[in-house]
């Protein structure tokens, strides 16, 4: 095959960002998939299809509970799952067919196939062997096992067979309270099914702010969800149609076992890096499987270069992008840059959960002399017109400079209001210059200004 500038090996957000940016900068570029559709996990079994989901979950809610106290008067909603899988199928093929159309718009060739790296400067796909000044690894991840539990992905299922479940269960056991759990969780406790979440640790989303982890818990143990914490599991599996799982408590070591018709297994994932051949190309790993890196997310091999799911940080898909375009700019003779600083989070349960920037409990473990403003969605007019002032705004800043610190959001649109306080840390500014910005009525994100301007004389609506 022809030689190329770069090829880029794996289709995900990562990659197809960062194939369009080099092809963008003039660079002839090549991205290699082997899955039947562009956009990775993220855009066919992840992000998209678990939203499309919490969409219609959260409208079947409203309806349900919210629309007679608003005047309207329906039967009660019933659920049609196999449209709403339908939904769900079209919303990712539109999606999917969507990057296809962008490749070929800005001349990106696509190469289906597996890819593994012979050696630098070569990519293998099938029994053609291409060469590229340049290879970016941007493969992805996938969900890592758990000792002890057998996924067969219609009984005991990771997040991908949780998508495509043949109907919704009556009783579900997650195991795991991170971000993947919670979601879709709280999707199926929507449809009706009694979930309980077994989880390691003595708190819900590890990382996240000690305040919002409380209130969050507190706030889906409302909705329904049952909560084991300080668990470990010892077994999972499927028996006689149905998930059978053990598991021991910590805190006296008893065993305990439990039944569902179905077992989400949502302990994290892992870099895929499998079939690549890295070991031959002498490849430098860190402990945890991933690839390791410079600043310019070069490889210790040179011309092979790394970024998303498969190197080091957070496994969030607008990481990996904003890694693509950077990676691409050096590639290309240009500066890429990532600050990493500020890489929001997001879970989009009802309510939302966002945050970026520093914890109250990191900014206490280094010393840092910080305040903190917050203010209740309680208080904010469109949050109640709207049933949804569960939650608030929890804003942190230097306690000499003002400077913005950090920011953790529970709350309706939490997702979409964080980035007002990333675009405010990405230009260095005070809570002050937030605080001072007019901010429409009524709003979610006047939500975001009280607690801007309860970091001075005090929110006006508390």
């Amino acid at each position: 095959m022809d030689g190329y500038d770069l090829v880029v090996i794996g289709g995900g957000p990562g990659g197809y960002v960062a194939a369009i940016r080099a092809a963008q900068l003039g660079l002839k570029t090549a991205c290699v998939e082997g899955r039947g559709a562009l956009g990775g996990t993220c855009l066919n079994v992840g992000c998209i299809p678990s939203k499309a989901l919490l969409h219609a979950s959260h409208q079947l809610h409203e309806a349900t509970h919210n629309f007679d106290k608003m005047g309207l008067k329906i039967n009660a909603p019933k659920v049609d799952w196999g449209q709403m899988q339908a939904y769900k199928d079209d919303v990712i093929d539109g999606n999917t067919k969507g990057i296809e159309f962008l490749f070929k718009k800005n001349k990106v060739t696509w190469i289906k196939g597996w890819a593994s790296i012979p050696a630098p400067g070569q990519v293998k796909v099938g029994d053609d062997v291409i060469s590229a000044r340049n290879i970016l690894i941007a493969s992805g991840s996938e969900p890592a096992a758990l000792p002890g539990v057998e996924v067969d992905e219609k009984t005991v299922v990771t997040s991908t067979g949780a998508l495509s479940l043949a109907k919704p269960p009556k009783k579900m056991v997650v195991i795991g309270a991170g971000v993947i759990g919670l979601e879709l969780g709280s999707v199926y406790a929507r449809l009706g099914a009694d979930v309980t979440v077994i989880e390691f640790m003595d708190h819900i989303t590890p990382g996240m702010d000690g305040e919002v982890q409380k209130t969050f818990k507190r706030l889906l143990e409302k909705q329904g969800m049952t909560f084991v914490m300080g668990a470990a599991v010892q077994s999972a599996k499927a028996v006689k149609g149905k998930g059978q799982v053990t598991y021991k408590l910590r805190k006296d070591d008893s065993e305990h076992q439990i039944d569902a018709d179905c077992v989400l297994v949502a302990t994290g994932r892992k870099p895929f890096t499998d079939g690549l051949g890295l070991d031959a190309l002498g490849v430098e790993l860190t402990q945890r499987g991933q690839i390791k890196t410079g600043q310019d997310w070069q490889t210790n091999v040179k011309g092979i270069y790394a970024i998303g799911d498969v190197i080091e940080g957070p496994m969030l898909a607008h990481k990996a992008e904003d890694e693509g375009m950077a990676a691409a700019e050096t590639i290309a003779g240009k500066h890429g840059h990532v600050n990493y600083g500020v890489i929001p989070g997001v879970i989009y349960t009802h309510p939302e959960v966002a945050n970026v920037g520093a914890t109250e409990e990191a900014l206490k473990e280094a010393g840092r002399a910080y305040k903190v403003g917050k203010f209740s969605f309680m208080g904010n007019g469109r949050a109640k017109a709207n049933f949804a002032a569960d939650g608030f705004v929890k804003l942190l800043a230097d306690k000499e400079t003002d400077r913005i610190l950090g920011c953790h959001i529970i709350g309706p649109a939490a997702g979409d209001l964080i980035h007002e306080v990333c675009v405010a840390m990405e230009f260095g500014a005070s809570a002050e210059d937030l605080a001072l910005t007019c901010h429409a009525h009524p709003t979610y994100s006047e939500a975001v200004r009280e607690a801007a301007l309860a970091c001075g004389d005090g929110a006006i609506h508390a």
